[in-house]
């Protein structure tokens, strides 16, 4: 099993408080997630303040750090460490320079950066960077994306023309330093699960109620193997939220008085169960988490991916960082 811890870099006001972390935090992150053993860190993705965030934080802006960016510069900060995008909102990219930024920070990485792109969380974010766009439909735009940037990450000469995207006899070297390139999908509808069979070689998905996310595993393998592919070619790496305390009753209590419920609520439009937001996640005493992971492991998670962790200040979230490493990890190998 992997571990793995999603930065800052989108979450201030959606989740943590106004500011919360200095651009110096991230890296300094990043080498502590090294240190104390996890398999990498992750950075989300948003361009502009979203309208319950205004109304739940009048008269305050959040900063949201661009992923790739800061991602690059833990890297340089870094030797072992993967870093990855958890999610990077791919229509709201041009694909012919997302690939060649790609292929940048994975060579200058030495080959450790995974690339997981999805729709984006907040269409309004779309809305507002392409207003022109207002009527397309994002899922015919991320498929698009996926197929152009493929083409871009393997052909000597990439060419496309499509409905939203074309470019002509493209010559983009270097590729990646990984070969093949390691492309996750984000997301949790059934949508995403077809693309993740079709193209992942990751899973990215939202936490869902176990026996939902169990199901949800078992069609993704069927159609990963449908499709000609391994039945095992996709990591699956779920997105939970973590929190640690001495006892379940406390984890919970902390955890519901978090920005991260407001999240939740505001996203309650895909469908998840929300009565299972705390059962669900990995939060509660060192030994109820154990008991989590084990019962994800044995349905088929293979990483507890880009780990959110609600906290009112940086320093809390670094003593869960620590906290997790020292008394859950060791009882887990990665394999």
């Amino acid at each position: 099993m992997k571990f793995s811890i999603c930065l800052s870099t989108g979450f201030e006001g959606v989740m943590y408080p106004i500011p919360f972390a200095e651009p110096q935090d991230f890296v300094a992150q990043a080498q502590l997630c090294e240190r104390v053993g996890y398999h990498s860190v992750w950075g989300n993705d948003h361009i502009t303040t979203q309208q319950y965030v205004t109304e739940l934080h009048p008269g305050k802006a959040p900063n949201f750090y661009e992923p790739l960016i800061t991602l690059a510069m833990c890297a340089q900060a870094t030797e072992r460490l993967i870093v990855g995008t958890a999610l990077l909102v791919m229509p709201m990219r041009e694909p012919v320079y997302l690939a060649k930024q790609v292929a940048t920070l994975d060579q200058l990485s030495g080959g450790r950066f995974i690339l997981a792109v999805g729709l984006g969380a907040y269409r309004e974010e779309f809305n507002a960077m392409a207003p022109r766009l207002k009527g397309a439909r994002r899922g015919d735009l991320l498929d698009e994306g996926i197929e152009a940037f493929l083409k871009l990450m393997t052909e000597p000469n990439a060419s496309h023309d499509g409905d939203h995207y074309a470019f002509d006899n493209i010559k983009m070297f270097p590729k990646p330093k990984q070969n093949p390139y390691p492309l996750y999908i984000g997301g949790h509808n059934m949508a995403t699960v077809e693309r993740a069979a079709k193209y992942g070689h990751g899973w990215l998905a939202g936490w869902r109620p176990f026996a939902e996310m169990e199901e949800r595993i078992r069609i993704l393998k069927d159609r990963t193997e449908e499709l000609g592919r391994p039945r095992n070619a996709v990591e699956i790496a779920p997105q939970f939220s973590m929190l640690l305390a001495n006892t379940d009753e406390e984890a919970e209590a902390k955890y519901m008085k978090s920005g991260l419920v407001a999240h939740r609520q505001s996203l309650a439009y895909t469908g998840r169960d929300l009565s299972h937001q705390v059962i669900a996640n990995l939060v509660g005493s060192p030994q109820t988490v154990i008991g989590k992971i084990e019962k994800l492991k044995s349905i088929g998670v293979d990483h507890c991916s880009a780990l959110m962790i609600p906290a009112n200040t940086l320093s809390e979230m670094n003593e869960q960082i620590e906290w997790f490493a020292q008394d859950v990890m060791p009882y887990f190998k990665e394999s």
